[in-house]
């Protein structure tokens, strides 16, 4: 039987759990966040010792239930791009997991899809313990959690928007599950995709692909990074097209829900990232036509956010509309405030062409525009059952804004942007600041 140890909050809360989650897990130390990161406390020797010799059980995540009518549907997709090589797959291509997310019938009954798949959610569990706890034990318990999704059930009827999704630099597409259930509980289609060779990634059979080690990539290895991921969102766009034709992408040709062909209207695409998934975002944009609307979460657009050079998008603008939604700390235009002032958002908002709004989310971190935001609540109070400690904790690494009223913003401002933009509705939250979100603060 295995012997479950006491948690104890003050080794958590004293050793600066934020600094230790963005310093030492893969997934976050990249690039993008510099000069966003709080500040804090080194991670603490004994901390870290601590997790060699004590063991927890697993816990299980609880992603906060969408507020939209309609059920929600999910099958993945495993795409094989033959215009690019790579090496290292076992054809010598490029490849790709996506999942679609898609708005499901009302009676529909089929298996909750899982947070994660079990290799992936091996590697990623690991990790954030140890980082953020200094445990080995893989407290996060993603394979075992569920989401809102049904696997596989048919699509409801009708036509729907289409939305990509783009992780941060490193991330799993994973990550951005409670937003994007949203979207699909408000009646869109959302293609979340993976870019090989960051995150883990997890193919059909079992087969793993482990993410990258480089944690602290140079303005030419992002610059290359963001290039893929551009390449990736046009080259998915593709797929999804073929697939509203009526032809099945998936490279085992695995069956897809029945009406899911017929529910994709290809004609009204958008997309939106985290980080470096704001980035490609933009740049996915400026390159391809078919993109109506984007959204940047707190990314910056340029390749080094303090050194540079400027992205693309930031240095020739959109004609479409597009909206910079950013952190407290971070992505301002105003030179003045050195410490989060980003030339990238300073120079696109000169250069946009199109729609544009720029928002900012006071009380939040850098991590608090993806699930970071609410699952280290549940894990430190499964582990405690202390909700005050739970809370702190949750404040260390998505900010001190309540959790709720952090994720309640981003959803509604995310849909009713796609609202204006690919269904047009208009939004009058997008126009000045709504007395219903006073945390939303319109900085240009």
């Amino acid at each position: 039987m295995t012997n479950y140890r006491s948690f104890s909050r003050r080794r958590v809360l004293g050793a600066g759990l934020a600094a230790s989650v963005f310093l030492s897990v893969p997934a976050l130390a990249q690039a993008y966040p510099i000069g966003e990161r709080d500040s804090g406390p080194s991670v603490s020797g004994a901390l870290a010792a601590a997790g060699t010799t004590t063991t927890y059980p697993p816990t299980k995540i609880h992603v906060p239930a969408p507020t939209g009518p309609d059920k929600i549907g999910t099958v993945e997709l495993h795409l094989i791009d033959q215009a690019r090589d790579d090496a290292s797959a076992p054809g010598g291509k490029r490849e790709l997991m996506v999942s679609v997310w898609y708005p499901a019938r009302p009676r529909a009954e089929g298996p909750p899809a899982k947070y994660m798949p079990p290799k992936t959610a091996d590697v990623l569990s690991h990790s954030l313990a140890m980082a953020a706890f200094g445990l080995k034990d893989p407290v996060f318990d993603f394979a075992g959690s569920d989401t809102h999704a049904l696997v596989g059930v048919p699509a409801q009827f009708g036509r729907h928007p289409v939305v990509l999704y783009s992780p941060g630099y490193p991330l799993s597409r994973f990550y951005g599950t409670a937003q994007v259930e949203e979207l699909v509980s408000r009646g869109y289609i959302v293609v979340t995709m993976d870019h090989t060779h960051e995150g883990p990634v997890e193919f059909p059979g079992g087969r793993f692909v482990p993410g990258t080690d480089v944690l602290l990539p140079t303005a030419d290895e992002t610059k290359a990074a963001v290039d893929a991921r551009v390449a990736d969102a046009r080259f998915v766009l593709d797929k999804i097209s073929l697939l509203a034709f009526g032809l099945n992408p998936d490279a085992e040709r695995r069956q897809l829900p029945r009406g899911l062909r017929q529910a994709i209207d290809i004609n009204r695409v958008g997309m939106f990232g985290f980080s470096a998934g704001g980035h490609t975002t933009a740049n996915a944009m400026l390159a391809d036509p078919r993109i109506k609307a984007g959204v940047d979460l707190d990314g910056t657009l340029a390749y080094d956010m303090q050194k540079g050079p400027v992205g693309p998008a930031a240095l020739h603008g959109l004609d479409r509309p597009f909206m910079l939604f950013g952190s407290d700390g971070s992505q301002r235009v105003d030179p003045s405030n050195t410490d989060t002032f980003d030339l990238s958002w300073a120079t696109f908002w000169q250069t946009q062409k199109g729609w544009k709004v720029n928002l900012q989310l006071p009380g939040t971190n850098h991590l608090g525009f993806s699930d970071y935001q609410f699952f280290f609540y549940d894990i430190f109070y499964g582990l405690t059952g202390d909700d005050d400690g739970a809370v702190q904790v949750q404040a260390n690494v998505g900010g001190i804004l309540d959790r709720h009223r952090m994720l309640l913003s981003q959803r509604t401002y995310l849909t009713a942007f796609f609202d204006q933009f690919l269904r047009g509705q208009q939004q009058p939250l997008l126009q000045k600041q709504s007395q219903a979100f006073p945390e939303v603060q319109f900085v240009s």
